[in-house]
């Protein structure tokens, strides 16, 4: 069951990565998660298990039950087991509200004004699988099957390897007909229970929503079971969502157990017991609120045991809650526009008890971090902090271990965004000694690789990195002490001062020709960005190739 919003207050850059403060026996969690799986003594296939309901756009946070489940079943499979990792899409959930905004399946968020909005209020009340794809340029049958996509889409782009499930497939199939007719049998039992976690619940409530045959809607206005036949009777009065009444159309019918669903509270530990977990994650609010109520149920109704559970903090977005509702979303198609997917697997490596932020405008923090993650592990640097943690968790988060594998500090690649010459970004990463030259071409490609993400990200938050060297001269017009000292800065970087020390240089030379020092960078700007502002100008110039700041200095095409 998946947590959509998210409610911490913790920066990324603020977080100890050290996991081994996570737990008491192991440096990685997801070992004593594993062991914990074990102590069960389980048959495999060992199935892990995540879900969420298919309401709004496919973002981040749904990742924190995938990647949970992931490195644990990463560390069942080293340790010898078949591993099964689902994720259900609860997609037989009626639609309880409107989204604001969606996502096509080209990952374009759109408002509500760029789809039908009237048919998807005409859908209140219908499971997501009955409404059609607001998208009339899509393939997919269902507004269900659309969001479940782009969810497997999600998945496969940042390397995770999970079994997609729909709840209407498994419904419509019949693998819920028998915990369906076991809770319906004991249902007094099955009050009784419920009865200590939901208020309203009486005599004659029914724990099983019907699917009206005419308008679509579910009800929970059972009159009737027939346990041998496996149906029910029905009246279509609606159901209640948010706190108001969503209307049904009157129609009395009968409905298979195929034809329905059970309340959420049965829902999840039937999906335990239909499917045969032995683990799932869930956010903190279900383990105040779903989870007792799913474990007593599973205990004393289904007469199963629950699977092993884990509780993970929430992390917010920017500061500010995970939201599908008021927007406050990123997706991982955004996200893998900015880094690569290895750092963001790390994002959801680190220790799932503690509260992070996931700051867009901080992306440059987190990626160092990974970095140091990744350097501790080849010995490249010492971190008492991170060296147990980095051991045992770093071949889980890369494709493949290769120690020739070059990272270009992120904030560098972004100031290497600031030109599309291929060569010359390559050059100023060989003076800054971050490429060598026994370097070998598939380690040079990927480093350069992440050039384009830094680039992104210092266009999306149009910061201090955001600006474009000119390949041509652009045009300006100085006086004549401006060229006077522009042309002695020439000279000064053509004797082969570095990029601090013509950072230096650019203090002092305006005083020798009555320049003020802003209209002196100013100049530089205008030469170099075509803009009144830039990164630290002399600092930048040193990492450019020689002739070309040299020749663009004294205005040379």
């Amino acid at each position: 069951m998946s947590d959509s919003d998210a409610n911490a207050d913790t920066d990324v850059g603020g977080v100890d990565p050290d996991s081994t403060a996570a737990s008491e026996h192991h440096a990685f969690w997801a070992d004593d998660v594993a062991d914990e799986i074990e102590a069960r003594d389980p048959t495999d296939p060992i199935v892990i298990k995540g879900g969420v309901s298919p309401s709004g756009i496919p973002h981040l946070g749904h990742f924190n039950e995938i990647m949970r489940g992931y490195y644990v079943a990463e560390v069942l499979r080293e340790r010898g087991h078949e591993v099964r990792q689902v994720f259900t899409s609860d997609d037989r959930d009626a639609l309880r509200k409107v989204p604001r905004t969606l996502a096509d399946a080209d990952w374009n968020l759109v408002g509500l004004g760029d789809v039908d909005a009237g048919a998807l209020g005409r859908n209140l009340g219908v499971p997501y699988t009955d409404i059609p794809d607001p998208f009339d340029d899509c393939d997919h049958d269902s507004y269900g099957e659309h969001f479940t996509a782009l969810l497997a889409e999600s998945a496969e782009r940042i390397g995770v390897p999970v079994e997609m499930l729909s709840n209407t497939a498994m419904y419509e199939a019949g693998e819920f007909d028998d915990v369906v007719h076991h809770v319906l049998s004991r249902a007094d039992r099955a009050r009784e229970v419920l009865s200590a976690y939901q208020d309203g619940v009486d005599d004659a409530y029914v724990p099983f929503m019907a699917q009206c045959s005419e308008c679509k809607r579910l009800t929970t206005d059972v009159r009737a079971i027939d346990l041998d036949a496996r149906t029910v009777d029905y009246v279509c009065s609606g159901l209640e969502a948010g706190g108001q009444q969503i209307e049904g159309c009157g129609h009395e019918g009968t409905a298979t157990f195929r034809e329905g669903k059970l309340p959420w509270r049965f829902e999840w530990p039937a999906q335990w017991q239909v499917l045969g977990v032995d683990f799932e994650p869930f956010g903190k609010d279900h383990a105040e609120g779903s989870w007792p109520s799913g474990e007593d149920i599973a205990e004393n109704v289904l007469e199963i045991q629950p699977p092993v559970p884990m509780t993970y903090e929430w992390f917010t977005l920017n500061g500010e809650p995970l939201s599908s509702s008021s927007g406050n979303v990123v997706t991982v198609d955004e996200v893998l526009e900015l880094l690569e997917p290895e750092v963001l697997r790390y994002f959801f490596a680190r220790n799932p008890k503690k509260a992070k932020d996931f700051d867009l405008s901080r992306m440059d923090q987190l990626v160092d971090e990974f970095d140091r993650f990744e350097q501790t592990y080849f010995g490249e640097v010492e971190d008492s902090t991170l060296q147990e943690f980095a051991e045992r968790a770093y071949p889980f988060v890369v494709d493949e271990v290769r120690g020739e594998r070059v990272r270009i500090p992120y904030t560098f690649a972004a100031v290497l965004g600031m030109t599309d010459d291929r060569e010359l970004r390559e050059q100023m990463a060989r003076n800054e000694g971050h490429l060598a030259d026994d370097t070998p071409e598939w380690a040079v490609e990927a480093a350069l690789a992440r050039v384009e993400r830094a680039r992104a990200w210092a266009e999306r938050m149009d910061n201090e990195y955001n600006y474009r060297l000119q390949a041509d001269l652009p045009e300006t017009e100085f006086d004549p002490s401006v060229e006077a000292a522009l042309d002695d800065l020439a000279d000064f970087v053509a004797a082969g001062h570095s990029g601090e020390e013509i950072q230096g240089q650019m203090y002092e030379l305006p005083d020798n020709y009555g320049v003020e020092t802003g209209d002196f960078f100013n100049a530089g700007y205008r030469l170099f960005f075509d803009a009144d502002s830039g990164p630290r100008l002399g600092e930048f110039l040193g990492e450019l190739d020689r002739t070309f700041v040299v020749r663009r200095l004294r205005r040379e095409e």
